[in-house]
């Protein structure tokens, strides 16, 4: 079995994941050791960090692609429940981590740790396992394709207590998608769609600093000294980047010119030491693993298995759209780490957890390709 395991591992997918998480460590040292050796004493106190962060997501990968991914289907209500209660205890006053106007951590100890990475796939398996449960429903709207809907808004309004509106729908697309493919009727679809724009729409305006965000994102240059400093320093990372990039190390930006360089805004540096060459390093690389994560979903026989890729997939693939999105302004800037590639601990493990499972679905699928669901 390990043997057959071995040779039907699907190799793309693993090395372009080691190729980007690696390429990631070497960006998070270099966009932090300025910030690093003068808040902490240690050039490399981040990249230690994230190193740990690396090695347990890598052990977790391995144990994840051997697990069958059915046990997680049977296990979601669960993992939906213990999601439920971390949330509520990250909005808990003297339980919750508080930083930077916002409660999203929880802390044991040394370890600081965003449940909502968590939550993030535990959503996406339960949305998956029941979706695929209720295919002889989808026709009834209230009985077949709103119920699980309900834990979802109750997942979106704990996120969006924290606060933090850009993880919320960056929860929402998925699960979304997830909905879309599972066949369910178009007016039932046209009406939910229409139903969460509107609603994030006016949740993006009704709060004075969301709306803020909105303003610098259309304009940056009205608040050069406030709201539109990170972008105008991002832009000026890209822009002294150009083509062939300032070479490795030597970003200026980095140099207190551009906050948190290291996580949400880390593709700013990339362009800056790395040019043209490093934008298509890191599209190449999603893309990739989109069409990885896309041919495992339509080679899958089973309902769970083809609805859980392409959740998995999707939900990579729009937090990247997210960062990069923010970072060249054609998106507001909604705090979203550019997937194994910013500095975060929990959010680079789950991302790998991630990827064990969509490599466990890769070996079911290649080793079933043949029977017929049951």
């Amino acid at each position: 079995m390990f043997i057959e395991r071995i040779r039907k591992t699907d190799y793309l997918l693993v090395l372009t994941i080691i190729c980007i998480c690696f390429f990631g460590m070497l960006m998070v040292y270099s966009a932090s050791y300025p910030y690093a050796a003068m808040n902490y004493d240690d050039p490399k106190y981040f990249f230690h960090k994230q190193f740990h962060s690396l090695c347990i997501g890598l052990v977790l990968m391995a144990i994840t692609s051997v697990i069958p991914y059915r046990l997680y289907g049977r296990l979601s209500p669960i993992l939906v429940v213990l999601s439920i209660l971390a949330l509520l205890m990250v909005l808990t006053p003297g339980v919750g981590v508080e930083r930077n106007n916002s409660q999203r951590w929880l802390s044991a100890g040394p370890l600081i740790v965003q449940p909502t990475e968590a939550v993030k796939l535990a959503m996406i398996i339960y949305f998956a396992y029941i979706y695929s449960k209720k295919q002889d429903y989808l026709d009834h709207f209230w009985k077949g394709v709103m119920p699980p809907l309900f834990i979802l808004g109750l997942v979106f309004f704990l996120i969006l207590k924290q606060p933090d509106l850009g993880t919320a729908t960056s929860i929402l697309l998925p699960c979304g998608f997830i909905l879309l493919c599972t066949g369910v009727r178009v007016i039932h679809l046209v009406l939910l769609g229409s139903i969460s724009i509107g609603g994030i729409g006016y949740l993006a305006i009704s709060a004075p600093y969301r709306l803020r965000r909105i303003m610098t994102f259309l304009n940056p240059f009205e608040d050069p000294d406030g709201e539109g400093f990170q972008l105008i320093n991002s832009y000026e990372a890209i822009a002294s980047g150009g083509v062939w990039g300032r070479g490795f190390g030597h970003s200026v930006q980095k140099l207190g010119y551009l906050p948190e360089a290291h996580t949400d805004f880390i593709m700013a540096i990339i362009l800056e030491e790395f040019g043209v060459f490093g934008l298509l390093f890191i599209t190449l690389s999603y893309l990739v693993i989109m069409y990885c994560g896309v041919r495992i979903a339509l080679k899958t026989y089973q309902p769970f298995g083809k609805l859980l890729a392409i959740g998995l997939t999707l939900q990579m693939i729009v937090q990247a759209v997210f960062n990069l999105g923010a970072v060249s302004c054609l998106l507001p800037v909604t705090g979203i780490p550019l997937p194994f590639v910013s500095y975060g601990g929990s959010s680079l493990i789950f991302m790998l957890i991630s990827s064990g499972i969509l490599l466990n679905l890769s070996w079911d699928e290649k080793t079933n390709i043949h029977k017929k669901p049951s």
